[in-house]
């Protein structure tokens, strides 16, 4: 028999989104809550992320609005030097254990169910005991659709032969004794992770191999500060796109605009990316990327044997002595998008560019200040992850014209003001005059069409 529980909503994932949107209703309502989630505490994957990895921007912008998370302090060692800080693993998972701890259970409005399956139709059992739960909530709240995915949990989607050494970015530090060298599966973040680990660890660049099917365009970190950020923006006239060159006459031109105003990074000069997904560096990190010369582009692995690794269009050398590191894994998932709001159901959706806990905390505050279902929806268009560069269009595109009907709202701008995850200071809203506001729409909806234009002209391949 199921045990009964009853509230205002259930909360399946206590993830970074499923914390930072619940954070919302307990500050802003007086709402209950149940959270439900597979993991023995909460922060969702960072749970089962590599030990080294770190927040890819400052500290000060990730978390939930109410609690700070770390101290706002500059780095003044390693390849972060200069910028602000960014939580390790330990430190996220830390954080929201003790937001759970000290602010949502103490509260007496949320009920927490960790090692629990979600089920679906509000029922949900342990995991450890098999105690079976049902809940009567009046909606449910689904912060698990962005499917995030690590290495660890995932594994190889590609054949591995009996006794080749293929690990996760987290087995890196378990190692014992050197490898003969080391084959980095994956052109993402998590790949250039595991390679500046690498290199930090001493490993001589020529002992490594990269396998990058694709190459991706980067955001460079020091772009994304709590001061001095260099951008042409001044408050609400903000563009997504940093620097974009005047009037660009191809998506190509935009790109390498960008990248000249030295928004935008790239793995190699001679090589034109063709994937983006919102990878943040450090241009010290760049440059140790750029010491590994051995990169492979011959598209994805299809297997690894004792002594080749066979490759979509090609194969190249290995040895039982190597070291395969999968970094494949999906970290930010093109996942198509649904509606926010639908009767009794709310999926949490990315509603700024890869900017997951602003976007479930925006979410939140929208879930207890209206009431239509289409006007909430109007406010919080889905930006899905970005895949391809044309994705660097279409997010922008998506971002901005949800940027521009939030600014309309007085309401709405004296809520970003506030919240802590807003990003930078000179990111923040204020309230345009009509005037201002006559001349924002004008000059943003000029540079949308241009984009948009550029958009149609690079999926027609014109």
């Amino acid at each position: 028999m199921s045990n009964k529980l009853e509230a205002d909503y259930l909360v399946v994932g206590s993830g970074g989104m499923g914390m930072a949107f619940t954070d919302t209703l307990m500050t802003e309502s007086e709402a209950t809550v149940v959270m439900v989630d597979r993991h023995d505490r909460p922060g969702g994957h960072w749970n089962d992320a590599y030990p080294f990895v770190r927040l890819h921007q400052p500290s000060s912008f990730y978390g939930v609005n109410s609690k700070k998370l770390g101290n706002d302090t500059i780095d003044k060692t390693g390849w972060n030097e200069g910028l602000y800080e960014l939580a390790s693993a330990s430190e996220v998972v830390t954080y929201f254990d003790q937001v759970m701890q000290q602010q949502f259970l103490p509260s007496g409005r949320v009920s927490y169910f960790p090692m629990c399956e979600y089920h679906g139709d509000g029922r949900f059992s342990s995991i450890v005991s098999n105690t079976s739960y049902e809940v009567v909530a009046k909606k449910v709240v689904d912060s698990t659709y962005m499917d995030v995915q690590v290495p660890s949990v995932r594994g190889p989607q590609y054949e591995v032969a009996e006794g080749v050494q293929c690990i996760a970015p987290n087995d890196l530090p378990k190692q014992k004794s050197p490898a003969t060298g080391y084959v980095l599966v994956g052109g993402g973040k998590t790949a250039m992770d595991a390679c500046l680990w690498l290199l930090k660890n001493e490993v001589d660049p020529n002992l490594i191999t990269w396998i990058v099917p694709r190459d991706s365009w980067m955001f460079d970190r020091a772009n994304i500060q709590p001061a001095g950020l260099p951008l042409d923006t001044i408050n609400t006239t903000r563009a997504e796109l940093p620097s974009p060159p005047k009037d660009p006459k191809s998506l190509d031109e935009l790109l390498e605009g960008v990248h000249r105003a030295g928004a935008l990074l790239r793995l190699d000069d001679n090589v034109k990316p063709t994937m983006w997904r919102c990878a943040t560096v450090m241009k010290l990190e760049l440059a140790q990327l750029k010491r590994v010369k051995n990169i492979i582009r011959q598209g994805r692995v299809t297997s690894i044997g004792a002594d080749v690794v066979e490759l979509e269009q090609g194969s190249i050398p290995t040895s039982p002595g190597h070291i395969h590191i999968d970094c494949t894994a999906d970290g930010l998932a093109n996942r198509p998008a649904v509606p926010v709001f639908d009767g009794t159901k709310i999926t949490l959706q990315s509603v700024k560019t890869c900017q997951q806990v602003f976007s479930a905390a925006f979410i939140g505050h929208i879930e207890t200040a209206y009431t239509d279902d289409t006007e909430k929806n109007q406010l919080c268009n889905p930006v899905p992850h970005p895949d391809t560069i044309l994705d660097f269009l279409r997010t922008n595109i998506d971002a901005t014209r949800n940027h521009l009907l939030w600014i309309q709202q007085p309401e709405l701008v004296d809520w970003l003001q506030e919240a802590r995850l807003s990003g930078p200071p000179q990111l923040h809203y204020k309230t345009p005059s009509d005037v201002e506001l006559d001349q924002i729409l004008t000059e943003q909806n000029k540079i949308l069409a241009g984009q948009e234009r550029l958009l149609e002209m690079a999926v027609s391949g014109s």
